[in-house]
């Protein structure tokens, strides 16, 4: 994450929960550094096949982030009107871009009903199940949480991943729109998420279930990672 992070950050239980969470997000490198798939991409071992795998699989958490992010909007009650709000905004914002991922599968050799066929890998339904579940509680501050975790992937890593599997499959470009998308515009969903952290942690107890739910999420992300290279 970026080091002038903590200058969006106002209240003293705010700026400790975003040291929680960068300690986290570095705990989720290092973990995210041991997967194979990603062990690969480092150096320059990647293939198109392993691009069109990678995708395959990713498409289904990212139709599912959408429904787990509508759910923790509709939970929270009046009270929480204005993170509603930011909420649903940001579930619009993402609710089609499933849509590009399979443009990028496509472009990269692959056939679109099979992308569109395929089912969730036992990382993905492990996430999702853990995201819906999180997010049907009452008032879920915690998923916020989440929301850091799977947010600064896009923010920091996106990018950077999308130019080594260029590099590696000596592409163009054409096929990792995707992942550039997502590197270009996800420090605005950052930013709207320094808020949220401002609003919604206002306690210790708080405090621990957000930092809680980005540590699962973390290791349910990498797990999801790690199972793209198991076929069913």
């Amino acid at each position: 994450m970026s080091e002038n992070t903590s200058e969006h950050i106002l209240t003293p239980q705010g700026q400790q929960c975003l040291q929680a969470l960068m300690r986290t997000w570095f705990e989720f490198e290092r973990q995210l550094g041991r997967v194979p798939l990603i062990q690969r991409l480092e150096r320059g071992q990647f293939s198109q096949a392993d691009y069109r795998q990678l995708l395959l699989n990713w498409r289904q958490q990212v139709i599912e982030g959408s429904r787990w992010i509508s759910r923790c909007a509709s939970s929270f009650d009046r009270d929480y009107s204005d993170v509603r709000s930011v909420i649903i905004g940001h579930a619009r914002e993402e609710h089609r871009d499933y849509e590009m991922l399979e443009q990028d599968f496509v472009a990269a050799g692959g056939e679109l009903t099979a992308i569109q066929q395929a089912s969730r890998n036992v990382g993905t339904e492990a996430l999702h199940g853990f995201l819906m579940y999180r997010a049907s509680q009452t008032n879920p501050a915690d998923l916020i949480g989440a929301m850091w975790i799977i947010e600064g992937l896009g923010q920091k890593m996106a990018s950077s991943w999308a130019e080594q599997i260029d590099k590696s499959t000596k592409s163009d470009g054409s096929f990792t729109r995707f992942m550039r998308y997502h590197g270009a515009n996800d420090d605005d969903h950052m930013q709207k998420l320094y808020q949220l952290i401002d609003r919604l942690c206002q306690s210790p107890d708080q405090l621990s279930t957000i930092v809680r739910t980005a540590r699962v999420t973390a290791r349910l992300y990498c797990l999801q990672l790690e199972e793209v290279d198991n076929e069913y």
